[in-house]
């Protein structure tokens, strides 16, 4: 196979071979010819044509120009037209050039003379979007959004819309986080990992220090084994801290089928967001939680809570819906707990089943109502920012009611509402995997030792009230650029310096299948980053 030449070195063998060309007799030339087609792969009458010319550099030539077809008047009466129409696009603007011509000039807001008419309705919708797009780049300020390439993390995750669901059996379930954040994402705060199962309904939760792959795999870990069956896949959002190769990787271990929500539907996470807002949400609000002592709150709230959503909160669930007219018709089962759905579910053994009756019997309603007021009052007396007010207005309405309501033993606690959060969107790692190298000297090297004093007394501050303090130490050495490389390295410190909790609770054992038989839960002791 012949090695394609480039066109300088296509030139410069010609250039070579012209002279002997030209002195050569006509079987020479002919000698010529032929080495030339062998090793340009040129047909012979266009070597012949090139060894009679004189060749020219190639930054001397000049470029071919196509001929203009439309005059500078035509191209002022297209973009006349073109600002009349509020800037069609150039598909709907060329077949309605006729019409729309002859209406303005009617109305005296155009004169087109009869040669500038017929280039316009000749001109095709290329050539509309070829004279218009310098002005089209001048005038459109906003530019549109840059869409990242796919990586090839989120390729391997199927995706799994909220049609898929039908049928499923214990052991599907949906996961997601819940930020308790108050009114501002900015700084340092709580998150809940939650995790329902699509057939029972059955739902846990724990609390996470930090939005990171590290926290969502030990959150997992434990809420898989106290979870009272196996778990059969799992179903997240598009989130970095879930879509990530360390959580591929633990699925697989564990046999466990993980998929992918479609990016900005929440329809198709459509079960675990009506937990957020029945669960967490009715129970623990909208005030921002920081600090190892909420953790620990919330923490004693998830144990009560667990306990007495599943075995004593039932739950409707939709059968079908059918619509007539502009009315929707649905159907829905009799209202049952997440314990009884389990009960009658065929596909989970009897050994499980046996377990969870002895818990069902162990615990009494009224008693854990009453711990979760308890854990509620706790954790609202250390939550931060504005709604703190909102919660003792309702506080003190709801201690009015039972004061002039005989019936005010059983009047259910009013939850905390407050405003929505919006979510931020945090970039993937290059790969999926963690660069541990240093690609350049560490800008706070000199000053880490007065960052990890401020640290010290207090861990919650963020890295912007860090670096301004910084500044006001070592003016102009630090800059706004440098909040990235400051916010990673506080978190690296916080990861080594958080103090040890245990999320687990010797007095409720817990039956699991994820082992041989049943499991019994302890108490798991991890550093929650």
């Amino acid at each position: 196979m012949r090695a394609k030449l480039s066109y300088n070195t296509r030139e410069e063998i010609f250039r070579n071979a012209r002279e002997r060309y030209k002195q050569s007799t006509r079987a020479g030339k002919s000698i010529v010819l032929n080495e030339l087609g062998e090793l340009t792969g040129l047909h012979r009458k266009h070597i012949i044509v090139i060894m009679g010319t004189t060749l020219k550099p190639l930054n001397e030539r000049l470029s071919r120009r196509r001929k203009k077809l439309y005059t500078e008047e035509t191209r002022k009466a297209l973009v006349s037209l073109w600002e009349a129409s509020n800037r069609l696009c150039s598909k709907r603007l060329a077949p309605f050039l006729p019409t729309f011509s002859e209406v303005l000039e009617k109305h005296g807001h155009l004169q087109l003379p009869p040669a500038v008419r017929s280039d316009l309705l000749r001109m095709s919708p290329a050539t509309i979007d070829r004279y218009l797009s310098p002005l089209r780049d001048i005038g459109d300020q906003s530019k549109r959004r840059y869409k990242h390439r796919s990586p090839d993390i989120r390729k391997q995750i199927p995706i799994r819309t909220f049609t898929e669901w039908e049928n499923v059996t214990p052991g599907h379930c949906e996961i997601d986080l819940v930020a308790h954040c108050g009114t501002s994402m900015g700084g340092a705060f709580l998150y809940s990992f939650v995790l329902t199962d699509i057939a029972t309904g059955w739902t846990e939760s724990l609390p996470l220090f930090s939005r990171d792959q590290d926290s969502i795999l030990l959150a997992l870990d434990r809420v898989r084994l106290q979870f009272p069956f196996p778990l059969l896949s799992v179903d997240s959002d598009n989130g970095s801290e879930f879509i990530n190769y360390s959580l591929i990787e633990y699925c697989r271990i564990h046999s466990i089928k993980f998929t992918r929500s479609r990016p900005y539907k929440k329809n198709d996470q459509c079960y675990i967001e009506q937990k957020n807002g029945q669960v967490i949400r009715r129970n623990v609000g909208y005030d921002r939680l920081v600090g190892v002592e909420a953790f620990n709150f919330l923490n004693d709230l998830y144990k009560v809570l667990r306990l007495y959503i599943n075995f004593f909160q039932p739950s409707l669930k939709l059968l079908h819906k059918t619509r007539n007219g502009a009315k929707m018709r649905r159907k829905y089962d009799i209202a049952t707990t997440p314990y009884q759905r389990i009960i009658s579910a065929a596909s989970i053994s009897e050994t499980i089943k046996d377990g969870l009756r002895c818990k069902y019997e162990m615990h009494d309603p009224v008693a854990l109502l009453q711990s979760l007021r308890q854990c509620q009052d706790s954790l609202w007396s250390q939550s931060k920012g504005s709604q703190i007010s909102i919660a003792e207005k309702i506080n003190n309405s709801v201690n009015e009611l039972e004061r002039n309501s005989e019936a005010a033993a059983s009047t259910p606690r009013m939850e905390v509402m407050g405003r929505h959060w919006k979510p931020t969107k945090r970039p993937y790692q290059k790969n999926g995997k963690p660069r541990w190298w240093r690609s350049r000297k560490d800008p706070f090297e000199f000053a880490w030792p007065l960052v990890e004093v401020w640290l010290e007394e207090n861990s919650n501050q963020t890295a912007k009230s860090i670096l301004q303090k910084l500044d006001g130490h070592f003016p102009g050495q630090f800059s706004i650029k440098h909040k990235r490389t400051l916010h990673r390295r506080v978190h690296a410190w916080r990861s080594q310096h958080l103090t040890v909790i245990s999320w687990g609770d010797e007095s409720l054992p817990v039956t699991s299948a994820n082992s041989c038989g049943s499991h019994t839960g302890s108490s798991m002791t991890t550093i929650v980053r």
